[in-house]
């Protein structure tokens, strides 16, 4: 039967406790350690048989208020006692008052550091991405060709319209302001140039990003996300299914190999926006329309269309994986991190397109 808590001292300043320092045997301690005057140096807990938080909370407190040494405790019993001591801090009812420099001082430091950790897990994850690229190369019969199609449709096919949507109305709206401002040198003809040439180089591709970002890289974080909530994801890695390979690898590989088709699709519609106001503001028939269309845009504008493309697509997919994956705790985390995924995938994409014109242009590709 376990003991009742107790304490004997001696003549050395060495107080002895046996029995157990737990909740239901603690009985009156604490009362009659409050009351004892004696001077203590050492509390021997050699003779403690179990404890528990409020029985290292007793002896911390009293040691404290002693500054006395505590001996005799096992590993857990050590482990336990410091866990309490750690916990013993004092709380501000009211939080310390921080001038408005330091405050926004620290607001920077904070998201800096923040961004430093998400950009350092956001390249182990694209590096765990290309070992399962990797590891399905070698071994294919573990690709998910099913899951893979079902995305295209997702990804590609379902987001026809609303990119075709914007991307024509994009066209209007250059061919339309160019037209405005060129027309004040005359040069309303150069309308033309601007549309072919800055749909297929930069706006096509770059919209059609955003456009897929918003759509998919959002869906992707909030599915994993729910299924990381959900316990699927611990489910698939116990009966021995990948999840970078199951989940990540079809979602990446459906948006990479969509994109450049989109990005053409788009830089098209955009010019045949473009080609219609074109027609009707400007009187430039279709078949001028087309043939300026081809003396002017270089075929290099294309490739540089197909290059970011897919670039773009990867950076997409992995971000919206990313922070699904990295959803903890409650159903709170899958909108922040579907909002972060978005936010994440729209900010990258912009960056490596400031990349891709300066490297471009250092090419020769202008």
């Amino acid at each position: 039967m376990s003991q009742t808590a107790t304490f004997s001292p001696d003549e050395s300043g060495i107080l002895k406790f046996s029995g157990n320092l737990t909740l239901a045997r603690i009985g009156d301690l604490a009362q009659r350690l409050r009351a004892y005057e004696g001077s203590v140096s050492t509390l021997d807990l050699s003779g403690i048989e179990r404890m528990d938080t409020v029985g290292a909370w007793i002896v911390h407190r009293f040691s404290a208020e002693k500054n006395a040494e505590i001996a005799g405790l096992d590993d857990d019993q050590q482990h336990l006692l410091t866990q309490v001591k750690n916990a013993d801090q004092v709380v501000a009812m009211r939080p310390a008052h921080v001038g408005g420099f330091n405050r926004v001082l620290g607001e920077i430091g904070d998201a800096t550091m923040v961004a430093l950790q998400t950009m350092y897990g956001l390249l182990g994850f694209m590096g765990a991405t290309v070992i399962a690229f990797g590891t399905l190369l070698r071994h294919p019969s573990r690709f998910r060709f099913n899951a893979t199609v079902m995305r295209f449709e997702v990804v590609g096919v379902s987001a026809l319209g609303i990119i075709g949507l914007m991307s024509f109305l994009i066209g209007i709206v250059i061919a339309q302001q160019g037209a405005v401002q060129l027309r004040q040198f005359g040069a309303e003809v150069f309308t033309i140039n601007l549309v072919g040439r800055l749909t297929l180089r930069e706006l096509g591709v770059l919209m059609t990003a955003i456009m897929v970002a918003g759509r998919s890289g959002s869906a992707f974080a909030a599915q994993l996300g729910t299924m990381k909530l959900t316990e699927e994801v611990d489910a698939m890695r116990t009966i021995g299914v990948s999840p970078m390979e199951a989940l990540v690898v079809p979602r990446t590989l459906a948006v990479v190999l969509m994109m450049p088709l989109l990005a053409f699709y788009s830089s098209l519609i955009a010019i045949i926006g473009g080609g219609i106001l074109s027609w009707v503001s400007l009187d430039i028939p279709p078949v001028t329309f087309i043939q300026r269309i081809r003396e002017v845009v270089p075929i290099t504008d294309l490739y540089v269309c197909l290059v970011k493309a897919p670039v773009f697509g990867a950076i997409i997919a992995i971000s919206g994986c990313f922070q699904g994956m990295s959803v903890e705790s409650d159903s709170e985390q899958v909108g922040i991190r579907t909002t972060a995924a978005v936010v994440q995938a729209i900010f990258l994409v912009i960056v490596l397109d400031a990349f891709f014109a300066v490297f471009f242009t250092w090419v020769g590709w202008i």
